[in-house]
């Protein structure tokens, strides 16, 4: 069987592609290493938590446009190949590209054989010169030259977990990182098929598309951070609230209201890594990277303010029952890597606190963190019942249906901190003890 595109590593950025081509009728072959992932995607089941992904999956599957195995036998069919494997950051914080090198290994030896063009794109993220490396690895394991007998587009991926599939299929904007028109002329043709209406597109090299990449994380994390920091210094003045600054800042036609949120820090699998990665390559190239400094350095305490306001209302908190609303890094998903969630835990369990949490999703990977050492609850009324403090962490919207009167009637003390602005002070204060980021 031929396809029409082949995508390595079906993560939540392979496996979103995917589905999405999948389902745009274009012929696609996944390949990713864990047999329990490709046993479970082969039934139509996502290993992912996504928005309508599993509604999607299913039909793909069925109808037989998106088939997954583990090896790379098949490679060779497809003429465009996607790769969109993990770039974890070594200890250090640099790039770890050990899932890169092997995939390209493995790509090289599998099109060794083929006169067939083909166009590896890498939707994997990487810093700048990592296209370069890859065409070199390319060369050496496939016997081929780059530009003859195959080319390399950059087209860095910037889906949001929680909405990926709109994401994918309705994007802000197109990147192609490429150093030849054919190359050009190639991808944009299979985006033709799949873009009912094609989004802006930039062209450019691929050193730039690498960091622009980079750069939109980056800035993105940059204003949490940047907005956290006002949040503090609003909540030591008379009146301060973070809320009715950000307001106003957002009516300046210079400066968006998105990521412009004041809370607990951002977490997940992208921002951290992004950062670290960055701040690794400025070091290496000898660029002061104090800003990316900053950007952490915030983002590393401001979970533990919350701590702090705990403190300061119930003194010494062992034995006392805190209950947390919200364990994923965002709402939307159940990903809880590095999601501020566990450092508020896990201080407070080292405090002897005694724990109550609950999440829409992500319990089951709460669990995996936590085990014994806390206590899971099936709803949030369950949650915040007998504690004698509820702290929000995680701004899911079923959170939004618990009034007052709730806290008030469920909780041994009313004390509720707020640490992602979703509750109306006007009214919270009104009835209980309410306390939140960026408010005095």
């Amino acid at each position: 069987m031929e396809y029409d595109v082949s995508i390595i590593g079906l993560g939540y950025v392979g496996l979103s592609t995917g589905i999405c081509f999948a389902n745009r009728g274009i012929k696609v072959l996944g390949i990713d290493i864990d047999q329990k992932k490709i046993q479970k995607i082969r039934k139509g089941k996502s290993p992912i938590f996504e928005k309508n992904m599993s509604i999607l999956l299913k039909k793909v599957v069925k109808n037989g446009k998106l088939r997954v195995q583990s090896n790379y036998d098949d490679i060779f069919k497809s003429k465009i190949i996607f790769l969109a494997v993990g770039t974890p950051s070594n200890i250090d914080g640099s790039i770890n590209l050990k899932y890169i090198k092997t995939a390209i290994k493995n790509i090289g030896l599998s099109i060794k054989k083929s006169n067939e063009y083909f166009l590896i794109v890498i939707k994997s993220t990487v810093i700048p010169n990592t296209s370069e490396k890859i065409i070199k690895d390319l060369e050496r394991h496939s016997g081929k030259i780059c530009g003859t007998d195959f080319g390399i587009i950059v087209n860095p991926e910037f889906l949001q977990e929680g909405k990926a599939v709109q994401d994918t299929l309705y994007p802000d904007r197109i990147i192609i990182g490429h150093s030849s028109q054919k190359d050009k002329k190639i991808i944009m043709k299979l985006y033709k098929k799949i873009y009912r209406k094609v989004p802006p597109v930039v062209y450019t090299n691929l050193n730039n598309a690498e960091l622009i990449k980079y750069s939109t994380s980056t800035f993105l994390a940059l204003k949490i951070s940047y907005i956290n920091y006002i949040a503090r210094l609003a909540e030591n003045i008379p009146g301060g609230d973070i809320v009715e600054i950000k307001t106003a800042m957002s009516l300046d036609k210079r400066i968006s209201e998105s990521f412009l949120n004041a809370g607990l820090g951002f977490g997940g699998s992208c921002f951290p890594k992004d950062i670290r990665a960055i701040k690794s390559f400025s070091k290496d190239n000898g660029i002061n990277s104090d800003i990316l400094k900053s950007i952490i350095e915030i983002n590393r305490t401001q979970p533990l303010r919350v701590i702090t306001m705990v403190k300061k209302k119930l003194g010494n908190v062992q034995k006392k029952n805190i209950s947390i609303l919200g364990l994923s890094f965002k709402p939307g998903t159940d990903d809880m890597r590095d999601a501020v969630s566990i450092i508020i835990i896990k201080k407070l369990v080292a405090l002897k606190a005694k724990i109550k949490v609950y999440d829409p999703i992500a319990i089951d990977n709460a669990k995996r963190i936590f085990g014994n050492s806390i206590q899971y609850s099936k709803n949030p009324v369950e949650c915040i019942k007998n504690t004698d403090c509820c702290i929000l962490v995680t701004e899911w919207s079923e959170f939004k249906n618990l009034k007052p009167k709730d806290f008030v009637k469920q909780m041994n003390r009313p004390l509720l901190i707020d640490g992602r602005r979703l509750y109306e002070k006007s009214i919270f204060k009104n009835y209980l003890e309410y306390n939140a980021i960026g408010l005095s």
